[in-house]
């Protein structure tokens, strides 16, 4: 090939070298890094199950709610008795939300004092309690949450969780993560569908950050708060922003955008 000083040769991007890996701090660890997808399967055997005992706990009260309203229909006609038999599941469903919000909670309690920042591998047995706690959250989260959302019952269920909710607070969003490293003071209004994450992961490290949302802040419409993150008093996050983790916005200040930035209004 001849080289032509008007259109020199295309230099390619060298590769970037990855970041190493958080190292195993244990012989568990290393069993688990060793194994990852096949220890990592087995880990979750027993959160499986204990997912099991506590649907199941939750639903054994809507069963009996159903045959109770089922059972009054059965001497009647074909329409009474179907009738009250859809009554009945309807009941039954509701009877089994309600009762999920406070059995969560309960088999959740131990873990709240154990979920703490904390950085660290993927497959470290110091994440264990979270991984736990996280998936009693979605048990809630993508079954019945958003029935009870926005009523005096999220705010319930997220404090018996290990969230810190203050006086006046409105949570109109179902999308809230690691309940025990997130703290809501008073007059905090969070917009429809807004997320909040206290976790991400960085250069093979796992990262659990607090994320605090301090007095009369607004955390607008579809908005991301991610961990580490610290939202001033009477700041405002404009809908449909990303706000990154370590990120603090001053007080009265107003931040849109993806990355969220400072916006003059």
């Amino acid at each position: 090939m001849i080289d032509n000083p008007e259109y020199p040769p295309i230099e390619r991007p060298k590769k970037k070298e990855r970041p190493p890996e958080a190292p195993p701090k244990g012989l568990f660890d290393r069993a688990l890094r060793a194994g990852k997808s096949v220890t990592h399967g087995l880990m979750m055997v027993p959160i499986y199950l204990i997912a099991s005992v506590v649907v199941g706990a939750a639903i054994a009260p809507g069963i009996g709610v159903y045959h109770l309203i089922a059972g009054l229909g059965e001497d009647s006609g074909v329409v009474l008795r179907t009738f009250a038999s859809g009554v009945g599941i309807g009941a039954a469903f509701f009877t089994y939300g309600f009762a999920l919000l406070l059995v969560v909670p309960l088999v959740n309690w131990p873990l709240r004092s154990l979920v703490k920042p904390s950085r660290g591998s993927f497959h470290s047995a110091q994440f264990l309690p979270w991984y736990l706690h996280n998936s009693l959250a979605y048990i809630v989260r993508y079954s019945f949450l958003d029935y009870v959302t926005p009523t005096p019952l999220n705010h319930m269920y997220y404090g018996l969780m290990g969230m810190k909710i203050g006086k006046n607070t409105q949570i109109n969003s179902s999308n809230l993560t690691d309940a025990a490293l997130l703290v809501l003071e008073e007059n905090v209004t969070i917009g429809g569908s807004a997320s909040i994450i206290c976790h991400y992961g960085q250069s093979g490290y796992l990262i659990l950050a607090p994320t605090i949302i301090r007095r009369g802040a607004v955390i607008g419409m579809l908005a991301t708060i991610m961990g580490d993150v610290e939202v001033g008093e009477d700041a405002k996050v404009l809908a449909n922003s990303l706000v990154l983790p370590k990120t603090r916005i001053p007080a009265g200040e107003t931040w849109g955008g993806v990355p969220a930035k400072r916006i003059e209004l």
